[in-house]
């Protein structure tokens, strides 16, 4: 049986087997963190044990991470050279790269994405650079959709994530009231950024994936499903 528990901006994937012990790996190429829990375990077993191997997780990614790296990008991973194209917000643009002294910057105008790095910037290097800013432009998004749909909702989110996630849109902790967002979304178009956040923000008032949840999502928006599909169809 398979499940899926966050901890500390750490998603787990467990599976439980008929084992005796608590097996932890992480796996490339995406350092995702898989464990293999014995059938009697308890989550609160579990959570334990993830949590006193945040360092060896950490230092395992970063192995992973750098690994990869070297072997350079997979079919259809960006490289982030001049002339290649990218999506903001759901419009196609072509990037422009110049190297130059100077703090790097990205500036985005009609039909280009303008990236400025520093003489022999790698591409590790490049694509955080993006990646940044694809961050703050999701988070200014954000800004006035979270707080329109807070009030709509009668919810309050506690802490917002944005981060580079390789299996899931968003993800929400009802507990703690935190939600974790894709900064692949700022790729998307908005309405389906929007999409995504309803989706978790509704978490807050119902945890799971019942019929209780699907009716709040008809409620509050109506065509959830149609956007689920479009971003499915982009994926």
């Amino acid at each position: 049986m398979k499940s899926q528990i966050e901890l500390d901006g750490i998603t787990v994937h467990v599976v439980r087997k008929p084992v005796k012990n608590l097996n932890l790996t992480v796996r490339p190429p995406h350092g995702e963190v898989r464990i293999s829990a014995p059938k009697r375990a308890s989550l609160a077993e579990i959570q334990a044990f993830v949590l006193s191997k945040r360092e060896w997780i950490r230092k395992h990614r970063e192995r992973i991470r750098a690994e990869m790296e070297k072997r350079g990008p997979t079919k259809g991973e960006p490289r982030y050279v001049d002339g290649e194209r990218h999506t903001v917000w759901g419009r196609e643009v072509l990037l422009q790269v110049e190297e130059a002294m100077g703090p790097p910057d990205v500036s985005l105008t009609e039909q280009r994405l303008r990236l400025r790095v520093r003489p022999g910037t790698d591409r590790a290097g490049r694509r955080e650079i993006v990646e940044r800013w694809y961050r703050d432009q999701l988070r200014k998004a954000l800004e006035p959709m979270l707080a329109d749909w807070e009030r709509e909702l009668g919810v309050r989110a506690g802490q917002i994530r944005v981060r580079r996630m390789k299996t899931r849109w968003g993800s929400c902790t009802p507990s703690s009231r935190s939600i974790r967002l894709n900064t692949e979304l700022a790729a998307r178009a908005p309405e389906l950024l929007e999409y995504i956040l309803v989706h978790e923000l509704v978490h807050l008032l119902e945890a799971s994936h019942n019929g209780r949840f699907y009716a709040l999502m008809d409620r509050y928006l109506p065509d959830w499903r149609e956007r689920k599909e479009a971003l499915e169809r982009r994926s």
